[in-house]
């Protein structure tokens, strides 16, 4: 019999890396082709990876909550197949994360393999793990922690200590998570500008068809479809909100890829993607949209489903806030928050003078980096958002 080693497959542009979570077969196990092997963990999505042959396992080359690169050897496999040495990818070698020969040392003493020495968090120059960096971990490690499996996020781990208090460690997805936010703060000049909307004819538009229009389609009808729309809008009015940056260069996006910040049933976050929002008409966007959101909550998304995004909407309203102030979601300049829709008595202006009534209103809340975006822009641009949910005409609609 012939070994056939199982390469990390590639899984999408600026993906590199993914967290192994669990194996799905035991070392001895006869695997068919196209049966799922490991459950693998890229940034926030889970998924599986099959076998591209017959054969038995012969070993795992990694452990649950180790992480393999693109390309990496993650298993062995005994087979009776022919397969080409040339289609599988090289094992990449090089690491550019330094380790002094005391911290391999300590390491090395300690147990701790090569692969869990990466996710140690470093504070010496350039994020090096340093000697009071590795012996704190070691010191965590050692504290009575009693690993839990999570089906989202892997390893969560559990440990009560005497002064009656909890302690719980981070699981992978929220380390994720508090990785980003701190570093979208430490690189991007928050502004946030607030900005009020009248969505009155949003709101009575989907309450007169939102049940013809799910009997017909199948669809549920969602207000997320209608921001959307006015974002995409807002966007090419002033394509300088849709850039990115590079050192002291700006990037101009041409493509409009709009990420949705949902919250998954577990409190952690993920950001789906919509793929050229501006290429979809209302009915486009409510399906990819429900989709999207659908598989998110339920962890269907591929890795690349998450990747790439433009610009970023958080619906902070769906859980009763009426404003915030959203944090940049990195590479992107920019992030709009959509609070809950209240009644509210307001003034209405009409050709005949002022009068008073009831309005649904909602608040926008528009975070940017300031490095790039000043307030004339930050600001207009979420006036504008406004100005498309105002204007929103719902006998053109559907």
């Amino acid at each position: 019999m012939a070994e056939y080693n199982l390469p990390l497959p590639a899984m999408g542009e600026s993906i590199a890396e993914a967290t192994i979570i669990r194996w799905l077969k035991k070392e001895g196990d006869f695997v068919k082709k196209e049966d799922f092997l490991v459950e693998i963990a890229t940034d926030k999505v889970n998924s599986e990876i099959s076998s591209p042959v017959n054969g038995i396992l012969k070993k795992k080359l990694f452990a649950p909550n180790e992480v393999a690169k693109v390309g990496n050897f993650i298993a062995i496999l005994e087979t009776e197949e022919k397969f080409s040495l040339e289609s599988i990818p090289i094992i990449e070698k090089s690491e550019k994360r330094f380790y002094s020969p005391l911290v391999r040392t300590i390491a090395k003493r300690e147990g701790i393999s090569f692969y869990e020495l990466k996710t140690i968090e470093g504070t010496g120059e350039k994020e090096r793990v340093t000697k009071k960096d590795i012996l704190k971990y070691i010191r965590i490690k050692k504290n009575n922690v009693i690993p839990k499996y999570n089906r989202y996020n892997s390893i969560q781990s559990i440990n009560k200590n005497p002064k009656n208090e909890e302690i719980i460690e981070m699981d992978r997805m929220r380390k994720i998570t508090a990785e980003h936010m701190i570093r979208s703060k430490n690189i991007s000049a928050h502004v946030t500008s607030f900005v009020e909307a009248d969505v009155t004819n949003i709101v009575k538009w989907r309450e007169k068809i939102k049940d013809t229009f799910q009997k017909n389609t199948g669809e549920k009808l969602t207000l997320m479809s209608v921001f959307v729309e006015c974002v995409v809008k807002a966007i090419k009015d002033l394509p300088m909100i849709n850039i990115s940056v590079n050192g002291t260069s700006i990037i101009k996006k041409r493509n409009i890829h709009i990420g949705l910040a949902t919250a998954l049933p577990n409190g952690n976050l993920i950001v789906p993607v919509i793929k050229n929002a501006d290429s979809y008409n209302l009915i486009g966007l409510i399906k990819i949209i429900n989709d999207l959101i659908k598989r998110a909550k339920s962890n269907q998304l591929k890795p690349e489903e998450t990747q790439g995004g433009t610009y970023t909407i958080s619906n902070i309203g769906s859980f009763g806030n009426l404003f915030g102030t959203p944090i940049i979601h990195q590479p992107q300049v920019a992030i709009l928050a959509i609070g809950l829709i209240q009644k509210k008595l307001s003034i209405i202006e009409t050709p005949k003078g002022d009068l008073i009534g009831i309005r649904h209103k909602i608040y926008l809340s528009h975070s940017y980096d300031h490095r790039v975006i000043d307030g004339v822009l930050g600001g207009c641009f979420a006036k504008k958002v406004a100005l498309y949910l105002e204007k929103f005409n719902c006998y053109t609609k559907i």
